[in-house]
């Protein structure tokens, strides 16, 4: 009897540890870290909403290959050393194989890290310190580069409208230069990271570029600023900081009558820019590097559905193109994964080199598709210029940076 115990107990002991085991192998461990409280939340909190729906969205139709993925989110506080201490935590504690992460400053702070670790980290950090894998090989991420941008954003005012308004047609004829001034938070590395490039395209171009002036992401004043770029004349602003901030510089600008086309990097241009800004959101220009919430682009449906099915107490009329940043971000992940799984290799190398063999990648959602290479981590060389005109989100101009300057794209901005 007790023989016969011992055996029944071992059999169902030993089909135990099969199920466990064949459980856990089925489930992929991914770290999250996000600013849901701290200076950048104001755009933080839609996109970790949207990692959350994006995971689920992505669980509910086939996984990984079968496999689920299991979501380890963090509200890091926008605090580097936060970020730093988390993601020890998650790599050896919850052994996650790939991360989400969020901010310049400390998926800076941790490239060297992830490479050391060989752990791809998709991020909402577009620096384009990040894009040249001979530095940051484990690195990636969907949207345009800050730096492309922005110097797409340049051209495409310089195209557009200095060239075109009729307003400057005398100062074109007496070959006066544009003026131009940067808006942002010096300490912050996601403002300063493309300050090199814009000034440099600004050379570019012809510009009369004035001194930079410091705004911080919390500011709820900008006159003093403002007043400077009055009295430099400035033509056009560059703006580095987050909605909030760059809502307040608008209208202390639309006050003080300051004149400037306003330029706007990817964080500070959204749906929510109009209703904080209000009438001095008019002819804001900035980058989107998907279509806003709702538009009738394909995959927007999903986007909206698990909105609606993760989120429900959350109105519809609050969320932001911030989601659908997520989900690429999300979705370029799960590429990258699929892809690895099926060659065998589902680890951080694998799921690197996965990512490297995409080309001309569609993520939908209106964003731009995604090509990366083991030499150049840049996903594309074309960028959206919107316009806010006529209570709308416009396209300004589409800038194809590698046609227009090829050798500098190839030989000189990788990297920048």
């Amino acid at each position: 009897m007790k023989k016969n115990l011992s055996i029944l107990f071992a059999t169902i002991l030993g089909v135990f540890l099969v199920c466990f085991s064949a459980g856990a192998a089925d489930v992929i461990n991914i770290g999250s870290l996000t600013d849901q409280s701290g200076p950048t939340s104001d755009v933080g909190k839609d996109y970790a909403l949207g990692i959350e729906e994006a995971i689920a969205w992505v669980n509910d139709n086939g996984g990984i290959n079968g496999k689920q993925i299991k979501l380890h989110m963090y509200d890091y506080g926008y605090k580097r050393d936060e970020a730093v201490t988390l993601y020890d935590k998650l790599k050896t504690r919850d052994k996650v194989i790939a991360f989400l992460g969020w901010g310049t400053g400390d998926t800076e702070a941790l490239s060297q890290t992830v490479t050391k670790d060989k752990m791809p980290y998709i991020s909402a950090s577009y620096s384009a310190h990040l894009t040249n894998p001979t530095n940051t090989p484990y690195n990636l991420f969907f949207s345009p580069d800050y730096s492309s941008s922005a110097r797409a954003a340049i051209t495409a005012w310089f195209d557009e409208i200095w060239m075109k308004d009729p307003k400057y047609a005398k100062r074109r004829t007496s070959g006066d230069k544009p003026r131009f001034m940067t808006f942002y938070h010096h300490a912050h590395p996601y403002c300063s990271a493309p300050i090199k490039a814009i000034k440099d395209q600004a050379t570019i171009l012809g510009f009369e570029v004035g001194q930079d002036q410091d705004v911080s992401l919390k500011a709820l004043d900008t006159k003093t600023q403002v007043l400077a770029a009055k009295r430099f004349k400035a033509d056009l602003i560059w703006h580095g900081n987050t909605t909030q901030s760059v809502s307040v510089a608008l209208k202390d600008s639309r006050m003080l009558k300051l004149g400037a086309y306003n330029i706007i990097n990817v964080w500070g241009f959204d749906e929510n820019l109009p209703k904080l800004a209000g009438k001095a959101a008019e002819n804001a220009i900035g980058i989107a590097p998907c279509a806003f919430y709702g538009e009738d682009v394909p995959g927007m449906k999903d986007v909206v559905n698990y909105s609606k099915k993760i989120h429900a107490k959350i109105p519809q009329k609050k969320r932001l193109m911030r989601t659908q940043q997520a989900w690429c971000a999300v979705k370029l992940l799960a590429e990258g994964m699929k892809r690895a799984d099926k060659a065998g290799e589902l680890n951080g190398e694998g799921i690197r080199k996965a990512l490297e063999t995409l080309k001309d990648f569609d993520l939908g959602l209106g964003s731009a598709p995604v090509t990366f290479s083991p030499d150049d981590h840049r996903p594309t060389t074309k960028v959206n210029v919107y316009i806010y005109k006529n209570n709308k989100f416009q396209v300004l101009s589409v800038i194809d940076l590698k046609k227009r300057w090829t050798k500098k794209w190839d030989s000189k901005w990788l990297g920048w």
